[in-house]
């Protein structure tokens, strides 16, 4: 899909920048904003030329005000008339859930520039995503509580990981909009910008993930820290940490880097993400619903 309705997509210098873009409704979410960035998702992850992402909203005031709850929201489970009795039917899983399952399988690091209001899954689809930035004017809010539902989008399994268990049952429990410090005092934000500084600070950031490092490094390291964090046992990371290393140090991107070096020159790696992964990758078992 290229013909984005609800996204703008673009790429330069190594950065995809993905821009919800509906600045009118302050780009709320609907099922056609979430197919569509799956869809972009997919170009990217195919695409060797993009070795970083950045994820932003159009207009000042929003990344993402939360699900369009009208008709033109595109029928979101609060208003289907459907009744379905079996909670295994595929009608049932979360929109929400399903894309930052999509961002979660990425091959390229996820940078959110959060340029102002983030409340439900406008602040839910930040979690899958590796490093959020934040303009000065941000606000976030899980307020799930405050409409009789629950945190969606697989935040239950997100944010503790993130913030820990206190912080995120304190969001999701008050469902309170809170600002930029607080979401940087309790570890959901990197760092702070002006807003007109923002998206100079998230291409800076990116820009040096593209230009200084191998593409299949950070391909593994991202699905190695993502998936082995929730281990019963360093044993787990220490069987992929020792496959990826014998594996990787054979290839032509540890040789480019350490002849670049030892010649004290930037170095040009080789490898492709779409053709060079190393031979167990992936190496978890298969997820329910795929």
């Amino acid at each position: 899909m290229t013909d984005y309705t609800q996204i703008i997509v673009t790429k330069a210098g190594g950065i995809a920048t993905i821009t919800l873009n509906r600045p009118d409704k302050m780009n709320a979410y609907t099922r056609t904003m979430g197919q569509e960035i799956m869809a972009a998702m997919d170009d990217i992850d195919a695409d060797d030329s993009v070795r970083a992402v950045i994820f932003t909203g159009s207009g000042e005031r929003a990344f993402c005000a939360g699900a369009d709850l009208t008709p033109e929201g595109g029928g979101q489970v609060f208003s289907d008339p459907t009744e379905v009795t079996d909670l295994s039917d595929p009608k049932v899983r979360d929109g929400g859930g399903l894309l930052t399952l999509r961002l979660f399988e990425s091959k390229k690091p996820l940078i959110s520039a959060c340029n102002g209001v983030a409340v439900g899954v406008g602040a839910t689809m930040q979690l899958a995503m590796d490093i959020r930035l934040a303009a000065s004017h941000a606000r976030y809010g899980f307020v799930f509580a405050r409409r009789g539902i629950v945190p969606e989008a697989a935040s239950s399994w997100f944010l503790p990981r993130i913030v820990g268990i206190s912080q995120a049952l304190e969001w999701c429990y008050t469902g309170r909009i809170f600002d930029a410090e607080e979401a940087k005092a309790g570890g959901l934000v990197r760092s702070i910008h002006a807003p007109d500084d923002l998206m100079i600070a998230a291409r800076t950031l990116a820009s040096e993930i593209a230009e200084s490092t191998s593409a299949i490094s950070v391909a593994m390291t991202r699905a190695m820290m993502w998936r082995l964090m929730s281990a019963d046992h360093p044993m787990e990371a220490h069987k992929i940490d020792s496959r990826a290393i014998y594996r990787l140090s054979r290839g032509a991107d540890a040789k480019e880097g350490i002849a670049s070096f030892l010649e004290k020159r930037r170095a040009a790696y080789p490898g492709k993400v779409s053709a060079d992964m190393p031979d167990f990758y992936p190496w978890w078992d298969e997820r329910p619903y795929e």
